[in-house]
């Protein structure tokens, strides 16, 4: 039995013994891809009968770590919709590209088409003044990091990270393509252009293992001009009150 068996006969062992009124389930993740390792936890989307149970859930399942995304399929659509605003879709591309553990109702072969739809639709595109305001937050990024020095290299180290996230952010939106964080934001970057991409990478991990931001500061400068160029005065923000205070 390969490792991607493994872990699908486990995952399904598990929503039988554990959420045996599930709708359906389908494992996704680095298990569903044969990608995994030993540490690896079970990604798990589960659909459940009663809307107030949807969530996410983190348990223990003989010995393997197990996170659990519970949607119900009366509200499933409407998740998809919040999942793709964020323009990672981290649920929609675990129904889309994982595998089904049970789907005794069909519910997961209509979930996966609804999700291949979503991801051939692809992220909402950014707004004007989101771009305005991720131009402005990377052109702050990339004058700090021009300015770093090797001698704090805490500070030029979480200069080099938040400038990199950015970077990957406007870049996959100029691109139309979907972002991602962790171990996803250089999947998703190379995905969105290999060439520039691997650029911005390469030029992170120059400043990761020699200190040297000079790639990086190249990489960050070419994704400005592609898209209007650094944004320092002329730009301005005005708060919005909300329930919840000012954003």
């Amino acid at each position: 039995m390969t490792d991607q068996e493994a872990a699908s006969t486990h995952a399904a062992r598990m929503v039988a013994e554990l959420l045996p009124h599930a709708l359906g389930a389908v494992l996704g993740g680095s298990a569903a891809q044969g990608r995994s390792t030993p540490t690896s936890d079970l990604d798990i989307g589960v659909l459940v009968p009663d809307s107030a149970r949807s969530g996410r859930e983190v348990l223990r399942h003989e010995g393997r770590l197990v996170e659990l995304f519970l949607n119900s399929v009366d509200d499933l659509a409407e998740f998809f919709q919040w999942d793709r605003a964020r323009r990672r879709a981290t649920v929609v591309f675990l129904y889309a590209r994982g595998a089904t553990l049970t789907d005794p109702h069909g519910h997961v072969a209509r979930a996966r088409r609804m999700a291949e739809e979503i991801i051939k639709l692809g992220p909402p595109p950014l707004t004007t003044e989101q771009w305005r305001h991720g131009r402005y937050v990377l052109t702050c990024y990339f004058d700090d990091l021009v300015d770093s020095s090797s001698s704090n290299r805490h500070e030029q180290l979480a200069v080099a990270d938040h400038a990199l996230r950015e970077a990957a952010e406007l870049l996959t939106a100029r691109q139309d393509s979907w972002t991602g964080i962790g171990k996803w934001l250089p999947r998703r970057l190379v995905e969105a252009d290999p060439e520039l991409g691997t650029k911005l990478l390469d030029g992170h991990q120059a400043v990761a293992e020699r200190a040297d931001p000079t790639q990086l500061v190249s990489a960050v400068d070419e994704l400005l001009r592609s898209i209007g160029g650094p944004l320092r005065e002329g730009y301005s923000h005005r708060w919005q009150s909300s329930a919840t205070g000012r954003s």
